[in-house]
Formats: structure tokens, C-alpha cells, sequence
């Protein structure tokens, strides 16, 4: 019954390159079917002028869209000389993400710059953002220990997002954008490997949902984080 014939549980065909910028201290292509986001984590020995004195680090984010990432030509927000409310939104959320599974007192004095461009958007850019900047992310401080800059990798978990919905009554996994434009209800799931929780954006279209179909949505959530962050441990080489 979806657009795409995958099954109510099925996520799309989902890619994560790490390494993939050659200057960045840390990268990663993150593809959610026909949704491209290109993740760079950058390393900066300073941290912003409010967290002097503080003994931690800081991690944060920013998000843009290229002009035709979408069907139709939209102007860079740099051009118009403000970001949206959309985007302001999207990368807070995408740095809440990562400090949630970061010790920032392990990198006092470092600050981490995750820019999340998208290259194409169909549906999730948000949650292949936040996916993909993990991955970035954990390079980044890979490289930090290679170099002898830090001990340890200063991460407590794994952290990924996951969009579902209810589409044509049904609760599904990972919305593209046929069904996301046409969805009774969508939520967005920051989920850590571990299943903790740490952000939660969920909205009715049109009529309120249930709590029994967001429950519905929940488990679908955590099936799919389950999924994304074995494919993060691909990536990154690492071994279950």
C-alpha cells in the first residue's frame, strides 16, 4: 500500500560513507533512499566565548539545503540574509542530538562544527542528518585519539533518527516524501542505541491520533534506530 512497495516496517535503502571529504576532520554521505545529506565534523581548539572557564566542550551543528536540492529552485538562505525558522530548528535539534551522547567534559577547551548539507531532499532530511553526523562526528574524535590530542573517544552512546507516520491509517517506517506530504500524522524519533530517548517531534495533520497508534509509531521507531545504528557501526569498521 506504500508509494515505494516496501513493507510498513521497512526502512529505505539506506547508505552511510564515512570519509568521504578530504579536508574535513571527520565525514559521511548519508543516503535514506533519494534523500543525500553530506555530514562534515570540524575540529576548532576554542570554544565559544559563553562556555570559558567551564571545563567542558561544546559540540553544535548547522544545516542547509542547496538551492536544488528540491524540485524546484529555492534561493540560499545566505542570500536573503537570514535562516529560515525551519533551519534554526533543524540544527538545534541535530546538536542537542550529539552533546546527548558526547562527554563535553572530555574535550574541555574543543569545540566540534557539524555542518549538514543537503544535496537532495526526499522526505527525512532531518533524520538522515542527524544519522550521518554521528558518524561524522565519531571520525572527528577518532582522528582527535589518533593524534594524540585526546585519550579516549568521548562518546557515551550511539544516537541516530528515524521518521514514521500514519499513512492511509497505517503506522510506516521512515517516510519518503510521497507519503510524508499526504501523512495523517508524522514523527520524528532521536533515539540512542542503547533506547533512550532523547528528542521526540510528533504531529497531527489533520484529525489527533491515538496514544495506542503513537505507540505503534514508537515501536516502529525503535526497529528502525536498531537498524540505522548497526549500519553507523558499518561505517565506521567497527565490530558488534
Amino acid at each position: 500500500m506504500r508509494p515505494s512497495g516496501r513493507a510498513p516496517d521497512q526502512l529505505r535503502d539506506v547508505g552511510l560513507e564515512a570519509d568521504i571529504s578530504k579536508y574535513a576532520e571527520g565525514s559521511c554521505m548519508a543516503r535514506f533512499g533519494d534523500t543525500r545529506v553530506l555530514c562534515t565534523a570540524s575540529v576548532e581548539q576554542k570554544v565559544p566565548h559563553w562556555m570559558r572557564n567551564t571545563d567542558r566542550g561544546w559540540v553544535t551543528a548547522e544545516y542547509g539545503m542547496l538551492p536544488r536540492s528540491t524540485s524546484s529552485r529555492t534561493n540560499r538562505e545566505a542570500a536573503q540574509g537570514k535562516q529560515s525558522g525551519r533551519t534554526q530548528e533543524i540544527q538545534r535539534l541535530i546538536g542537542r542530538s550529539l552533546r546527548a551522547v558526547t562527554d563535553l567534559a572530555a574535550i574541555n577547551g574543543m569545540q566540534i562544527k557539524v555542518d549538514c548539507d543537503v544535496i537532495q531532499a526526499d522526505g527525512g532530511t532531518r533524520t538522515a542528518a542527524v544519522t550521518g553526523a554521528y558518524v561524522a562526528l565519531y571520525r572527528a574524535f577518532q582522528k582527535l585519539v589518533d593524534i594524540g590530542v585526546l585519550q579516549t573517544l568521548p562518546l557515551i552512546d550511539q544516537v541516530a533518527a528515524v521518521s514514521c507516520g500514519l499513512y492511509k491509517g497505517a503506522a510506516v517506517l521512515d517516510l519518503d516524501y510521497d507519503e510524508d506530504s499526504a501523512a495523517d500524522a508524522d514523527a520524528n524519533f532521536v533515539l540512542t542505541a542503547k533506547g533512550g530517548i532523547v528528542e521526540i517531534q510528533s504531529t497531527a495533520e489533520s484529525e489527533p491520533f491515538q496514544e495506542s497508534q503513537f505507540l505503534e509509531l514508537l515501536k516502529l521507531a525503535h526497529k528502525g534506530i536498531g537498524e540505522l545504528t548497526a549500519l553507523q557501526r558499518q561505517a565506521l569498521g567497527l565490530n558488534d
